[in-house]
């Protein structure tokens, strides 16, 4: 008789390597995609409305620009921080069996998750260094898993 794995306790190390993490960011790129396209979409109605040519883009570097930018960074934003909350998972995390909570375990909190996200666009900003320190880390943790109080963790499978 064969005994069935013991899921993760907090106290254990974090089990979600640096390949797993990227997958998962790769994986959540898409959505992320289309919820900018739909900003975009606000933005080009917006501009329009306001009496501006149809044919002819938000100026480079503009205010309405750098707004946009704004804009669609929030937005991610609070699709990765809404997921994290609801189940600890957004749509890349899942197929990769990989889960955000607290250090305690425990679901993390809103401030946790903002913090989370800011580090972490700080990390790939810098070429992804706050990931690539998983590898130096005695605990495997990134950047923004130190920064935040979180731990994303890879759950066994299911049988």
């Amino acid at each position: 008789m064969s005994e069935s794995p013991t899921p993760p306790t907090p106290a254990d190390p974090p089990r979600a390597l640096v390949g797993w993490r990227l997958l998962a960011l790769f994986y959540d790129a898409w959505p992320a995609l289309a919820l900018w396209m739909l900003v975009s979409l606000a933005f080009t109605l917006a501009y329009t409305i306001a009496g501006h040519d149809p044919h002819q883009n938000i100026a480079p570097f503009s205010a309405l620009q750098l707004l946009l930018w704004l804009a669609c960074w929030l937005v991610a934003g609070l699709y990765a921080a809404i997921s994290w909350r609801r189940g600890g998972q957004t749509l890349g995390m899942r197929p990769w069996r990989l889960q955000l909570v607290a250090a305690d375990g425990a679901r993390p909190r809103w401030r946790a998750l903002g913090l989370r996200y800011l580090v972490g666009t700080v990390s790939l900003l810098a070429a992804g260094l706050g990931f690539w320190w998983a590898w130096f880390d005695r605990d495997r943790l990134t950047w923004h898993d130190r920064a935040s109080g979180t731990r994303l963790r890879r759950n066994p499978k299911r049988r």
